[in-house]
């Protein structure tokens, strides 16, 4: 553990250009952007956390993991929900050790700083996620998800360590990082997130994706799908996006919804209705939405995308 005096030591720079990332992100199964696979480059050769905004299932959260696969490193991820505290989210005392300690302490007649400073060290420290995070001999992923499901005061806690990277404990001084993480942050847009918050990150918006990288990802993530079912698979997800939905279908569901037709044994979309039908278990999520994509829309939609 780092403490006291010196600023943290920053892993070097990542001088890789936004191709280089496109390709070591394809290699881990993701398929990324011009504009995003250049927000990731700048990220990692300046050292700054990438606050990634966008709807859910666009593939924010499958970043991170794609990133740390490339890097061959650890991902740690804290996700954010309301609510969410310190002692959750950074380090917070084992009492149940402490205690513990506390009567073997006071058998043995020690007292005083001595017996506190044992009390309130490393040994009883609980270790969180952002902790553990500036704690790794080697720089992990640090996947902060959801931030915008966070309360505003929690956006306080992460200032200090996205600025410096360090977590000051009151019994235990200032715990400055003994590697720099690379920071991933994502919202989807459920509350606006703080200047401050913002002013410490790269940015970059994810959207669903156009048709042909949609369908370089099927092929990346489901090779066993042939080419012609892939492309309808694409053309009908994407033209149900556009329908009056509550939940848009995302990347994830649309690779379940072409596995799910390939395990089932459809090789046109507009082979069987009752097959197609069965197989939307995997794009709608409530019972809203199963309801207005009936039998006659879903094969509308399968007969443009055939």
């Amino acid at each position: 553990m780092a403490k006291g005096g010196g600023r943290p030591r920053a892993a070097p720079p990542d001088m890789t250009n936004a191709t280089d990332v496109q390709q070591g992100l394809a290699a881990c199964g993701y398929v990324a952007a011009p504009d995003l696979a250049m927000a990731l480059h700048l990220s990692l050769a300046l050292g700054r956390p990438l606050l990634l905004e966008g709807a859910a299932g666009v593939g924010k959260t499958e970043l991170a993991r794609a990133l740390a696969g490339w890097k061959g490193c650890d991902l740690i991820r804290l996700q954010c929900y309301e609510g969410l505290d310190a002692a959750q989210a950074i380090y917070e005392w084992n009492y149940q050790r402490q205690l513990l300690a506390i009567r073997t302490l006071a058998e043995a007649g020690e007292t005083g700083r001595a017996a506190e400073a044992r009390l309130f060290s490393a040994e009883y420290l609980l270790e969180r996620p952002l902790l553990r995070a500036i704690r790794q001999a080697v720089a992990p992923v640090l996947l902060i998800d959801e931030i915008d499901r966070a309360d505003e005061e929690f956006e306080a806690y992460l200032l200090e360590i996205l600025s410096d990277f360090q977590i000051t404990i009151p019994e235990m001084g200032t715990i400055r990082a003994v590697t720099r993480p690379m920071v991933i942050l994502t919202a989807n847009g459920t509350r606006d997130l703080s200047d401050a918050l913002r002013r410490r990150c790269l940015y970059a918006h994810v959207d669903y994706p156009d048709r042909a990288t949609e369908l370089a990802i099927l092929q990346s993530r489901c090779p066993g799908v042939s080419a012609a079912l892939g492309g309808q698979i694409v053309s009908f997800v994407q033209s149900l996006r556009k329908e009056e939905l509550e939940k848009k279908p995302g990347i994830a569901e649309m690779l379940d919804f072409a596995a799910a037709l390939a395990g089932l044994g459809l090789a046109d979309l507009t082979e069987d209705p009752a097959i197609l039908q069965a197989a939307l278990a995997t794009l709608l999520k409530t019972q809203g939405d199963r309801a207005n994509i009936t039998t006659e829309v879903a094969q509308r939609l399968a007969g443009k995308a055939a």
